[in-house]
């Protein structure tokens, strides 16, 4: 799947660039694909060598968590649910205590610890996949909610309105964050489906259920705040959370008597060689979003869809968010730089600029997820995880414009 795709971007690409240069006179656009094509090669290496800094320090305390026990104890907390969606996983893998910590960060917000946790995960879970080449049934699973994983607090998207002047930033967060359940819901659903999971338990139920608690009480009290606060809450804790974490890791290791420093130093060089790994991965997908982006193909797609809605008779208010929606599984600078692109031109506080604020928070950007994760493992065949990430994309951006649609105020 994921090679029919990226060799199907580059032709497409090529396709409608031809169309162009031959019916519409644009010659140009062969050197605005090229330009891009070879600035995208450069950034894959400039954020793998970004990246490597970040995973060096976030994989230096997870050595410190995990040789302090403390990753093992989060994985006994919630073994008996991942006997049930990863059962391939045996009980005592380090692999389980990684993917908790990936799930707590990436539903906190703190996409930096997130990502270098993620990887440590798929290199554990790799060590019990008897088909090196091959995405096992828990990668996958693994992958999916990462993909399409509940952010409780945008901080990123908070500050993107903040800055381009909206009166109300955060009036965005409680539509993220059920458009973001909404997603990792039907993308855990779809894997459960495809790996005929028996996941109509009482323990998955009741995980789920707390799930629904907290992120409920999360919206109640971030609603009995004042709009101010709830940017500065929003902004503080995220950053207090980081803290934190990197605190709770080293005190934790210091009462096991670790010797904390080689202990760090030991997980910092794994997070360098990941950083190695995976740049061809970056590269090859970067360069494929770069040449289908450039080549005015989702332009074209925003114009077919609109056409499509508009004959139908569905409200076409929200079009102009449609860009990012279309960018957001690619790039997740591309997706927002059309966020803040819709800000600007139509106003930070209007509806396109609400709903792709919305949306930007609803998903995970996918294709980078998947190059990136796998990449790690040097996984080629993906098997269903990119058809069900997608239709976690797909549930997200729809919950995304429903539910802008039930909470915005003009």
């Amino acid at each position: 799947m994921l090679n029919i795709i990226w060799s199907a971007f580059f032709i497409l690409g090529f396709a409608s660039a031809l169309w162009q240069s031959l019916w519409l006179e644009n010659v140009q656009i062969w050197t605005e694909i090229a330009n891009q094509l070879f600035a995208a090669a450069t950034s894959a290496f400039q954020l793998a060598l970004n990246l490597t800094g970040m995973l060096c320090l976030w994989l230096g305390l997870l050595k410190i968590a995990e040789q302090s026990g403390l990753t093992a104890i989060l994985a006994r907390i919630l073994r008996p649910l991942f006997k049930v969606i990863m059962p391939q996983v045996p009980e005592n893998s380090p692999a389980i205590g990684s993917i908790v910590m990936n799930m707590a960060a990436n539903i906190l917000g703190l996409d930096n610890a997130a990502t270098p946790m993620g990887l440590k995960a798929m290199e554990q879970l790799q060590e019990h996949n008897p088909h090196k080449n091959t995405a096992s049934n828990a990668q996958i699973m693994f992958i999916v909610i990462n993909a399409s994983a509940i952010t409780i607090l945008p901080i990123s998207i908070l500050m993107y309105r903040h800055l381009q002047g909206s009166a109300n930033p955060s009036a965005v967060f409680v539509p993220i964050l059920l458009a973001t359940s909404c997603s990792t819901l039907a993308g855990f659903m779809a894997v459960a489906f495809t790996q005929k999971l028996h996941i109509f338990n009482r323990t998955v139920l009741a995980f789920l259920l707390g799930l629904v608690v907290f992120i409920g009480g999360i919206c109640t009290y971030f609603y009995s705040l004042d709009a101010a606060t709830r940017l500065t809450y929003s902004e503080t804790v995220g950053n207090a959370l980081i803290m934190g974490f990197i605190t709770l890791f080293l005190l934790f290791g210091a009462y096991k008597r670790l010797n904390l420093y080689e202990t760090f130093i030991t997980g910092a060089k794994e997070g360098f060689e990941i950083a190695v790994k995976i740049i061809p991965y970056l590269v090859a997908m970067l360069t494929a979003i770069a040449v289908l982006r450039y080549s005015g193909i989702l332009d074209g797609l925003v114009w077919c869809i609109g056409q499509v809605l508009s004959w139908i008779g569905i409200n076409t208010d929200f079009l102009p968010a449609l860009p990012t929606a279309l960018m957001k599984p690619l790039s997740g600078n591309g997706a927002r730089a059309m966020m803040i692109e819709t800000m600007q031109t139509y106003g930070a506080d209007s509806f396109p600029a609400f709903v792709a604020s919305t949306i930007q928070g609803s998903t995970e950007t996918t294709f980078y997820v998947i190059a990136l994760y796998f990449g790690a493992v040097k996984i080629a065949k993906t098997r269903s995880a990119l058809p069900c990430a997608l239709f976690a994309d797909f549930v997200g951006i729809v919950a995304a414009i429903t539910f802008a649609y039930m909470f915005y105020e003009g």
